[in-house]
């Protein structure tokens, strides 16, 4: 009888713990951890590439397979996300991070950090661990008809990647976490970027932060999106021109006479 009664203490403790626990939260965690599975899996340019391309008859997919992983980065991480916290929460587009909060303000910073970011991404490309994998789609450092496709596409990335993190997650989770949120969001947003150059993982976790506080202090996830593309748009485009004119390693004023020189 004791043993009974002991299992019917533990699932009537689990009840009232359950009933205590956010929907809301617990929903935006799981369908997180959904989602990047599901972008690993799916998104993957190599089933695109292997298993999608022959059937739609594209000959050359290459190209077509970073549209693809880039396309199902914005649907999963922003189509899909906004869809659940409206028709299933009930949250308006300021509660979702999508109103147009203190564009003032995010301007302001976002105004202050590009010069950063300009000389950053220029100290950074130096290095030939960057250059191995800046651009990702290699044949952009070659072709600047590429280059200008591949980073129009990379957009719809940035959309679905920033909200995922800095609108689904941030927003999502505030009235559990409050203003740890920032951080909950912010750590498996840097262990994403384990296999990057080790500086720029380090940074990830700077950056996490960061653009969460932002974000939270605005109250709207947009900034995130041309603060974070322009700053990859940036490292890609210097390293273009270390790859183009062969300046690998200088800081200097001639190594930027020497990468301007290409064009």
């Amino acid at each position: 009888m004791s043993g009974t009664r002991s299992w019917s203490a533990e699932r009537h403790a689990l009840r009232r713990a359950l009933k205590r626990l956010d929907t809301q939260t617990v929903t935006v965690l799981l369908v997180t951890a959904f989602v990047v599975i599901l972008q690993m899996q799916f998104g993957d340019r190599r089933l695109f590439r292997l298993e999608i391309a022959p059937l739609l008859g594209i000959e050359n997919p290459d190209l077509w397979s970073w549209g693809w992983w880039f396309g199902m980065q914005g649907f999963l991480g922003f189509v899909l996300p906004v869809v659940l916290l409206k028709l299933v929460f009930r949250q308006s587009l300021q509660e979702m991070g999508l109103g147009k909060g203190d564009s003032r303000l995010a301007w302001q910073i976002t105004a202050i950090y590009l010069p950063i970011v300009i000389v950053g991404t220029w100290i950074l490309s130096a290095g030939s661990d960057f250059q191995a994998q800046y651009p990702h789609y290699a044949p952009a450092a070659h072709n600047w008809r590429f280059f200008a496709i591949y980073e129009s596409l990379f957009l719809f990335y940035w959309v679905g990647w920033e909200y995922l993190w800095r609108g689904f997650v941030l927003f999502g989770t505030r009235r559990t976490f409050g203003v740890y949120a920032i951080f909950v969001q912010a750590m498996p947003f840097a262990i994403l970027h384990m296999n990057k150059p080790l500086p720029e993982a380090l940074l990830s976790i700077v950056g996490g932060v960061a653009l969460g506080a932002l974000v939270w202090r605005t109250r709207s996830f947009w900034i995130a999106v041309p603060i974070h593309a322009a700053q990859m748009l940036i490292l890609d485009f210097w390293a273009t021109l270390r790859i183009r004119s062969g300046g690998t390693g200088g800081l200097g004023w001639d190594a930027l006479k020497q990468v301007f020189s290409t064009f």
